[in-house]
């Protein structure tokens, strides 16, 4: 079939003329609006939320993922239900329901609401287990560096050329809606999980930002975003203001931020410019990456000192204050003593000094 991109200025004659079968609106349209459309026009008639949430629907791999994808979709469909809504059951006899009596537009709602409510109680139990896996994480205290970007901007290939995650690439809308979090030991040796997460889109539909809630946490409590550009885009500047957007939205605008401007191979004369903050890079061919760890780096150990310091075996709680107090780099046993390398904050690392003073065989 024939699909014709349009605005609400649209002419019925234009999608004559193109023998449109789909009139598909980039504006978004009320319940109304779009029966009011279809009436008129005898065409399939939807608005740009449901294109993008049929777009998820295809991608969605996960059980979480559809699941979020088909919570999201009924939210949208629930006040656009009309009486020609046929594939499901038509009879509402029997206990619990008010027999048959009950108009098909009431059995079909309320349908819909009791998946609804089963889909969030799910939701409600895989964002518990995120919720434990995130404490398993934090009691082992690697920071977390979370890539995001415009859809389409090359995150996943950025993470599959800094960890070999072997995270799916494609030249596609929304190839990656399922967050990955794998290690990463940067030059120095400080070691970070990084977190690819779905990608951003302008006027991203509202139901997918609360039904994504778990997998945009991943963002929110991240130590350090990466925000990847597309600098091959000619709409680039637009779509990096797009993702600043969407970070305000869900509370993650004022997390301190790496932008990269990726795709370098695919431009001629290099990347534009864009101020001191910005790195360019390609994930594909991995010009840039080596300066982009020791940025990631740097961020995260702004105001930190690197301590060394060897404590006796039997002093577990030393070891324990270390990790709680700063980031853990390396922790190596040898003949009864532990080596430990960290970073803490300087006033940390007076208090570690003083009480490693008197502490017997221990040192810093």
């Amino acid at each position: 079939p024939w699909f014709l991109v349009a605005r609400m200025d649209w002419s019925e004659a234009l999608a004559d003329a193109h023998g449109a079968s789909v009139v598909i609106f980039d504006d978004p349209l009320s319940p109304a609006q779009q029966r009011n459309l279809e009436k008129g026009t005898a065409r399939k008639v939807i608005d740009r939320s449901a294109l993008i949430l049929d777009i998820f629907a295809q991608r969605a791999r996960s059980l979480e993922g559809k699941m979020q994808v088909e919570l999201a979709q009924l939210q949208y469909l629930l006040p656009r239900l009309t009486r020609q809504w046929t594939h499901l059951s038509r009879l509402g006899g029997g206990v619990g329901t008010r027999g048959p009596g009950e108009t098909q537009l009431e059995v079909d709602r309320r349908r819909v609401r009791e998946r609804i409510a089963q889909l969030r109680h799910r939701l409600a139990d895989v964002e518990r287990t995120r919720g434990l896996h995130r404490h398993e994480r934090a009691s082992v205290p690697f920071p977390t560096v979370a890539l995001v970007g415009y859809t389409n901007a090359g995150k996943s290939t950025l993470m599959n050329a800094l960890t070999q995650a072997s995270v799916l690439v494609e030249d596609r809308l929304f190839a990656t809606l399922d967050p990955t979090v794998r290690r990463v030991r940067l030059p120095e040796g400080l070691t970070v999980l990084l977190a690819d997460t779905v990608g951003f889109i302008h006027k991203l539909p509202h139901q997918l930002v609360s039904a994504f809630k778990s997998t945009l946490e991943e963002v929110r409590r991240a130590h350090l975003l990466v925000h990847v550009i597309d600098v091959s885009h000619p709409h680039w500047e637009k779509q990096a203001a797009v993702v600043d957007g969407v970070l305000d939205e869900i509370g993650a605008a004022s997390l301190p931020t790496v932008r990269v401007l990726n795709k370098l191979d695919l431009i001629r004369a290099g990347a534009p410019g864009t101020g001191p903050d910005a790195l360019p890079i390609s994930a594909r061919s991995g010009e840039g990456l080596p300066a982009l760890l020791r940025t990631i780096e740097a961020q995260l150990t702004r105001g930190l000192e690197r301590v060394s310091c060897t404590v006796p075996a039997g002093r577990g709680d030393l070891v324990a204050w270390l990790r709680r107090s700063g980031r853990i780099v390396e922790e190596l046993y040898r003949e009864g003593v532990v080596v430990v390398t960290a970073l803490v904050p300087p006033k940390v690392a007076g208090q570690l000094r003083k009480q490693l003073a008197g502490a017997g065989g221990a040192r810093c």
